[in-house]
């Protein structure tokens, strides 16, 4: 396939300000683990092979497992991750699928009852940012990096 415009190229000032949430998500407080669990779950339920490669061997690099990746497509079934993880998988495919109705009454509720309003304003962002990327690099067919 043709190379397609890259908007980083294009329009700088617009990555720019996707970088921008980028820096609020590096201070707002949200486990490394949990932002790279969010980053990694979002990217494979939307197909971005850019960004998976990316997360993926960033979480490596922080020290997560390669077994807990590999689990993750089977993040309900396997016992690798807490409840906490858990509830953070499930609001992370509610939200990214949110065409599938969003965020539901009883993740919602678990989630609450798990993390404070802070923590889960958090947990939204950081689902959110990594959905501007995949819609990014997804339509952009943004090359992988070596």
């Amino acid at each position: 396939m043709d190379r397609r415009i890259q908007i980083d190229e294009a329009e700088p000032l617009a990555y720019k300000a996707i970088f921008g949430l980028e820096d609020y998500m590096k201070q707002s407080g949200l486990g490394k683990a949990h932002y790279e669990l969010i980053k990694i779950r979002a990217s494979q339920l939307n197909g971005c092979a850019f960004c998976i490669d990316m997360h993926t061997k960033e979480a490596l690099k922080n020290g997560e497992s390669q077994q807990r990746l590999f689990l993750l497509d089977a993040w309900e079934t396997a016992d690798v991750f807490s409840e906490e993880e858990k509830i953070i998988l499930q609001i992370t495919e509610e939200v990214t699928l949110i065409h599938k109705g969003g965020l539901t009454d009883e993740t919602y509720k678990k989630a609450i009852e798990k993390f404070d309003a802070h923590y889960f304003s958090q947990i939204i962002m950081a689902i959110s940012v990594i959905n501007v990327w995949n819609r990014v690099a997804i339509s952009t067919h943004k090359p992988l990096w070596d």
